[in-house]
């Protein structure tokens, strides 16, 4: 998953199951996979993220859903701050 805030990106690495705290956001990966297709390869990942400055209801995120590698505006993250995408399955 590549992170972007203030025109800087960092590249973090979750496996299936874990969480993390990047700045103002838990991330989560539930799910991903590679594709098993070699012609048009696809990585897709269930990903939720809730922001933690909500301290009113901390169980509301503000994505929930999958991501597609190489269509990220199917089911876009969108956030004033951050953008996310899907880079690849570890």
């Amino acid at each position: 998953i590549q992170v972007q805030i203030s025109a800087k990106n960092k590249l973090i690495s979750l496996k299936n199951g874990d969480e993390l705290v990047f700045s103002d956001l838990s991330i989560k990966s539930m799910k991903c996979k590679n594709s098993e297709f070699d012609d048009n390869p696809e990585v897709t990942a269930y990903i939720q993220v809730r922001d933690l400055t909500n301290k009113d209801n901390n169980e509301v995120f503000v994505f929930n859903g999958w991501m597609f590698s190489s269509s990220p505006s199917i089911n876009p993250f969108d956030h004033p701050v951050y953008d996310i995408w899907l880079v690849k399955c570890y």
